[in-house]
């Protein structure tokens, strides 16, 4: 547990911050929250709570206001100097004051300053944000509330604070949560999921068009809250056109009508079907100590660094031959396997997954922009496109010159990104993809890293659509400005957001229609949109609010730009736009003062910092924040090293170190035992252990344990092998080609002996042949309901399977049926 001043009163009473209540509203991809948290002062003395919480990193904040008793306070947007001004000013005065503002590190962490509550008094306070919802693999659209604040990583002289958060095991927070959702679309639900307890789904009508949505009773707000909402016909373009604000003057933003155009392109099949044969594939993997908690609360659950290693396996096996490959880590410093990107050989990717095997969540802090920048400073290789794909859990400091950095490079690669676990930053995760024309995934609870990342693989292995171009034909009388800054990557199924803002006179029978015209595998294509351009009912502002947040953000990034000129006029656009619209920006806050005829609250002011739901993880064990002068402090005890099987047996081997197994195929944990005793031989371990971290100056790279006694020899080291997942033990026995080798470890990943395997095979078949084509038919017999995981790797040995000519392939199909008890036709495999 966190032991801090500042978190509990005098009293030893929880922070005031009692309940945070949340009604969401979907409408199509276009989601509406509504936040109210309420506060309560049972000190004798007035108080100030600093709450610091994070929202999706594209969310626009667009309205703010305060209850106290029975008065009402409507914050307004103000240039943020002046915002801060203005609520200090109003507490030295007496006042009551609410302040919210962005951090100006990342986008997606705010904090609300509530101010001179006086003993007794409570607060509401309302908050309102509009964001889109994110389209998965599956074309689920995703809607996160976010509920752990993870401590964000400061890299080393960059000049920026931490943001000052206390962190709390969920079971000590001390306020609940309300959870609603209403959903509605023009096209039918056809299921609702959650990582969390849901009430069954309440449809509206018939058409089940609309629903209700509520947490089931006893939610403890210990995850985040994730929505995946699945419409029938996703992939159908939509357009919505929203009128301008009547008080807000014509040719402006607020005032003009604003379209919002959501896009799927299709490519043609032939292209489709086809998978490139090149490529430069770099891999950039977290080893901050953050990355050894586990995926989600479950005992059995693997760890974020297991699991990635598990998914770095998938990856190498399903590359193509003739591409290149580098695997690059990063903590507090950075290494890569190669000098440079290697072509993709049996040798090289041998060399790349042993070393992968031996990579820890044991390299401190999350330092990523530096491997970045080395990345970038390597030339691209001709006629190899570069993919980058990034494996984080997201907790960094200086997210914008990250993804500054990201952009300045756009035109050398495209960039896939993966948050993984709970509290990654989605402004990093979204903004790398977003910014490098690739696509973002988001792991947390239950969910499988391997069967998203490999759904971005087939991305970077679809053609690159090159020359992208948007055409506007609209009636002669309307003008359009394109508020979105241009397409730079077109996938098959993606989705495309754009908004335009429209002037002139609209009538009610107008139409629109929007061209995107590409470049794909050489030919030109192009996909047409036609739509009415009669504004849609009762959508409130949100479009226009969506529309100004990707303005300001595309100024924000410029500004970030020109500021080595000195240049203050972007700065000054995203002020004025930001005021004008009512959206929050890096520049600006929410000011809200109290002014009314009541008494001027007496006495000093008690700071309270609100805690935040946090895990109780291994990486979470260094951070350098503080709160009220006093380090952060967390207690932690040795995890339980177990299998599904049960605990894990150390067994004592010579050389080397403890290798404690946890889930899957690279599931090894490096500890040095600690002679702690007398002679005589080790007859148990303690559980005092000080595990690798996010601050390097804290823990050593290795856990260390404490040993209840060793002889004389000194180190002791033990290992312990765990049984391997059995779709990773068949994966990793491919060969680069994608054909298998007919061993004794691919009978035992089928499940039979060497003698059972190689008595029913045909006299005439090659051995590699007889071997490829009984992995094929396991795959598809037993692991079809993961396909998408083996489904590229499995294609690589079809295609080998086609180079080889083989003879007899249905005497191989049936022999191989007959042994492993499976029906699995020719035709199923693709031979």
């Amino acid at each position: 547990m966190v032991n801090c001043c500042g978190l509990l009163t005098v009293k030893n009473e929880p922070v005031p911050l009692k309940s945070v209540e949340v009604e969401l509203e979907v409408r199509d991809h276009v989601a509406t929250v509504v936040s109210t948290l309420t506060y309560e002062n049972k000190e004798d003395k007035p108080l100030e709570a600093v709450f610091v919480f994070p929202l999706p990193g594209d969310a626009a904040v667009c309205h703010f206001s305060a209850k106290i008793g029975q008065t009402e306070i409507v914050a307004d947007v103000k240039e943020k100097q002046k915002a801060r001004e203005e609520y200090d000013d109003a507490l030295s005065s007496g006042q009551q004051a609410f302040l919210l503002e962005e951090s100006e590190q990342s986008p997606d962490i705010f904090s609300l300053s509530v101010g001179s509550l006086p003993p007794g008094e409570s607060a509401s306070i309302r908050l309102e944000y509009v964001t889109e919802l994110t389209v998965q693999a599956d074309d689920g659209l995703r809607f996160c509330l976010p509920a752990v604040l993870n401590p964000r990583y400061q890299p080393q002289g960059s000049g920026g604070g931490n943001v000052q958060v206390a962190s709390l095991p969920s079971s000590l927070v001390p306020y609940s949560l309300a959870f609603c959702a209403q959903v509605s679309s023009p096209r039918p639900v056809s299921k609702i999921e959650s990582n969390c307890s849901l009430d069954p789904p309440q449809y509206l009508n018939t058409e089940q068009t609309q629903a209700t949505i509520k947490l089931a009773a006893g939610h403890k707000f210990d995850r985040d809250v994730e929505l995946l909402i699945y419409y029938k016909d996703a992939h159908q373009p939509t357009a919505v056109v929203e009128t301008g604000q009547a008080s807000a003057k014509p040719g402006t933003l607020m005032g003009d009508p604003v379209v919002m155009l959501s896009l799927y392109p299709e490519f043609p099949q032939a292209v489709m079907s086809s998978v490139a044969s090149c490529g430069e594939f770099v891999f950039l993997l977290d080893r901050s100590g953050s990355m050894d908690a586990r995926l989600n609360n479950s005992k059995n659950a693997q760890t974020r660094i297991g699991s990635a290693r598990d998914t770095l396996l998938l990856l190498l096996k399903s590359l193509p031959m003739g591409c290149y490959f580098n695997i690059y880590s990063f903590g507090s410093r950075f290494e890569h396997i190669f000098p440079k990107s290697v072509e993709y050989s049996q040798t090289t990717m041998e060399t790349a997954l042993k070393k992968v095997g031996e990579m820890g969540a044991n390299l401190g802090g999350t330092e990523i922009l530096e491997p970045l920048k080395h990345i970038y400073s390597q030339p691209c290789i001709h006629n190899q496109p570069r993919q980058l794909f990034v494996f984080t859990d997201g907790e960094v400091g200086n997210t914008k010159q990250v993804i500054d950095v990201v952009k300045k490079n756009s035109h050398t690669h495209r960039c896939f990104s993966f948050g993984i676990g709970e509290g990654a930053s989605s402004a990093l995760i979204n903004g790398l993809a977003k910014e490098g024309g690739g696509h973002a995934q988001f792991i947390t609870g239950t969910d499988r890293l391997q069967p998203k990342v490999m759904q971005s693989l087939r991305y970077a292995l679809q053609p690159a659509v090159i020359d992208i171009s948007v055409t506007w034909d609209l009636p002669k009388d309307v003008s359009v400005t394109v508020l979105s800054p241009p397409i730079t990557a077109l996938f098959q199924g993606q989705r495309s957001l754009l908004y335009a803002q429209l002037t002139g006179q609209i009538s009610e029978a107008a139409e629109g229609c929007v061209t995107v015209k590409y470049s794909l595998a050489g030919q030109p294509s192009q996909n047409q949109f036609t739509f009415s351009l009669k504004p849609a009912e009762d959508t409130g502002l949100t479009v226009h609010r969506l529309a100004a947040q990707t303005l300001i953000r595309s100024l924000e990034m410029e500004d970030r730009e020109s500021r080595e000129k000195q240049d203050e006029s972007v700065k000054k656009k995203v002020v004025e736009l930001s005021v004008q619209s009512g959206v929050s920006s890096a520049f600006t806050a929410f000011i809200a003062v109290n002014k009314g005829d009541g008494e001027a609250i007496q006495g000093p002011l008690v700071r309270r910092n609100i805690p935040t739901p946090g895990f109780m993880s291994l990486g979470m064990l260094g951070s350098s924040s503080t709160l009220c002068g006093a380090p952060r402090m967390m207690a932690c005890a040795m995890p339980q090293f177990q299998q599904r099987g049960g605990i894990v047996h150390l067994a004592k081997k010579k050389g080397g170190c403890y290798n404690l197994g946890t889930h899957g195929l690279f599931s090894k944990v490096k500890a040095k035992v600690v002679r702690s005793g007398g002679g005589g031989k080790p007859h148990g371990m303690s559980r005092s252990v000080a595990m690798s971290c996010d601050n390097p100056q804290m823990m050593d790279d290795e856990m260390q344990m404490s040993c209840d006694g060793f002889d004389n020899t000194g180190e002791q080291c033990v290992t312990s092998q765990l049984p391997m997942d059995p779709l990773l033990q068949l994966v990793s026995l491919q060969k680069a080609s994608g054909c298998w080798d007919l061993a004794p470890a691919l009978a035992t990943a089928l499940g039979k002996t060497s003698k059972e395997v190689e008595e029913i095979k045909p006299a005439s078949v090659n051995q590699e042949v007889w071997a490829t084509i009984l992995s094929l038919i396991w795959l598809h017999g037993f692991k079809i309901d993961v396909q998408e995981e083996w489904e590229l790797l499995a294609m690589k040995a079809v295609s080998w399977l086609r180079a080889q000519n083989a003879s007899c392939v249905q005497e191989c199909m049936d022999a191989g049926n007959a042994l492993l008890g499976c029906k699995v036709q020719k035709d199923a495999l693709g031979l």
